[in-house]
């Protein structure tokens, strides 16, 4: 009596079973496949298959693509001024002191090439274009790391009251600065006179002095020692 192979070999009827099962599956799948790209075509794969190596991460750059988009205009960037204007602080700097100081006057008076510079100890008259001048000693001359921001500190007595005010020479509201009487004797050893704030050192006012320099300017009769003497003669007599 001879045995059945499913006798001998219990599993194999079960692995047949098996890849039969898997056999119609796969047939079913391509039955379905083909059956729905032919009914529904808006379902049909439009894009490549993922290359090896795929990551979600680069999703979005694989799957870019420009059919039917509108492309953005791309504007070049400006011609660079590096070359054209290597300095530009310098550059506006000088067109700066073009516009406010056209005929250089006060570039030279201020100038440390110039050796009729006004320095520390002068006495300056400011002109301004809206209201009147200013005049008095001048104490201290700012120079900063710009030419354009230099300014002097100016010392005067009005009404007994010592008064101090700052001008920079390169500003709108300034018409012109004239030096009315260089300093008597050696120029001073200090950048600063900050003593003459002192009483001992205070020089007082200088509205007579300035007075003086007006008048001998529009061409009058200087006023003064000589003015009082002929008036003390006339009195004698």
């Amino acid at each position: 009596m001879s045995l059945s192979p499913s006798s001998t070999r219990p599993l194999a009827n079960l692995k047949q079973a098996i890849r039969q099962c898997r056999a119609e599956r796969a047939q079913q799948r391509r039955h379905y496949a083909a059956t729905t790209e032919s009914l529904y075509p808006s379902l049909q794969t439009r894009y490549p298959p993922p290359t090896p190596g795929f990551r979600p991460s680069q999703a979005i750059k694989q799957n870019r693509f420009e059919i039917g988009l509108k492309k953005i205009p791309v504007i070049p960037p400006p011609p660079s001024t590096a070359k054209a204007t290597p300095d530009p602080i310098a550059s506006l700097t000088a067109n700066q002191l073009t516009t406010l100081d056209p005929t250089s006057s006060r570039r030279r008076l201020f100038s440390p090439l110039n050796p009729d510079r006004a320095r520390v100890g002068d006495i300056l008259l400011v002109r301004l274009k809206t209201g009147e001048p200013f005049s008095g000693v001048c104490i201290n001359i700012r120079a900063r790391n710009s030419p354009i921001d230099t300014a002097v500190l100016l010392r005067n007595n009005l009404t007994r009251v010592a008064v101090e005010m700052w001008f920079k020479i390169f500003s709108p509201g300034v018409s012109g600065i004239e030096v009315v009487r260089r300093k008597e004797g050696r120029r001073a050893r200090r950048a600063k006179l900050y003593y003459m704030r002192l009483p001992k050192h205070d020089i007082g006012s200088v509205e007579g002095v300035t007075r003086t320099y007006l008048r001998a300017r529009q061409g009058g009769a200087p006023t003064g020692g000589g003015g009082a003497a002929k008036g003390k003669k006339k009195s004698k007599n």
